[in-house]
């Protein structure tokens, strides 16, 4: 190969969501780095999949909630960046890392609100900030939503509105980082059957037919009907597509 492969970043790599969008990514020829909070064993599994496709992986420790560990967390970036792939820049960021929250408005504690708003606003946007610099001209940022910007239901106020914001910074991503040629999008999965709200959607019998009954395709999403899309905004063929929001729900709720 006479290129060298661009790499992309995807927090929450180690499973769920983020490990599909890894081996997508690795289908697509891009070498991967993917950050874990807490199962360093299963972060690893991912980086060998990944090596087992003929890619470059690192995997490195990040609580997306933590804005203060960002600094130190970007000074590891650039060391493995420099030794694992003899580069000081990279190309994709895919901000996915999250964790669910249900309750409804009255039982929403100022805690409960503030650790949803760092997790899925607040780190989302200093995180990209602190990778600006060390991204390539040219390449991409994919924030993860959630059908739930677009859906109202009820219990899902507090994680609904961040993702919200999440879309508008997005969009602004886009408008400001257009002289360096980097698109923003959003992905924004439907319900999916992970062990995301401790699994609520794929081991709750009443929940997934609801969802299946809400959904035009009939079923429930899975993992891998999400990677592919985020793989596919990392590669040329997505070149023209910026500021967009693409909605990954099989057609709920319509």
């Amino acid at each position: 190969m006479t290129n060298k492969s661009k790499i992309a970043l995807v927090t929450g790599g180690s499973r769920g969501l983020g490990r599909d969008m890894a081996l997508r990514l690795a289908e697509k020829g891009l070498d991967v780095i993917l950050t874990y909070h807490s199962r360093q064993d299963e972060a690893l599994k991912v980086v060998a999949q990944v090596e087992e496709a003929g890619q470059k992986a690192a995997a490195l420790q990040l609580n997306v909630a933590d804005i203060k560990s960002f600094d130190p967390f970007t000074e590891q970036l650039k060391a493995v960046l420099k030794n694992s792939f003899n580069t000081d820049r990279f190309d994709y960021l895919v901000n996915n890392g999250g964790t669910g929250y249900h309750a409804l408005i009255p039982e929403v504690t100022e805690a409960a609100f503030d650790e949803v708003l760092n997790v899925h606003f607040k780190g989302v946007y200093f995180l990209t900030q602190k990778a600006l610099p060390l991204m390539n001209d040219g390449g991409g940022i994919i924030n993860i939503s959630s059908g739930l910007a677009r859906v109202s239901l009820p219990g899902s106020s507090a994680y609904a509105s961040m993702k919200g914001a999440v879309e508008v910074f997005t969009r602004y991503l886009a408008a400001e980082l257009g002289p360096r040629k980097i698109k923003a999008n959003t992905v924004a999965p439907g319900a999916i059957a992970t062990d995301f709200s401790g699994g609520m959607v794929r081991d709750n019998p009443e929940v997934n037919k609801a969802v299946a009954g809400r959904t035009a395709l009939g079923r429930v999403g899975v993992a891998e009907d999400i990677g592919g899309v985020v793989a596919f905004l990392c590669t040329e063929d997505a070149r023209w597509i910026n500021a967009q929001r693409v909605e990954v729900s099989g057609g709920m709720s319509l």
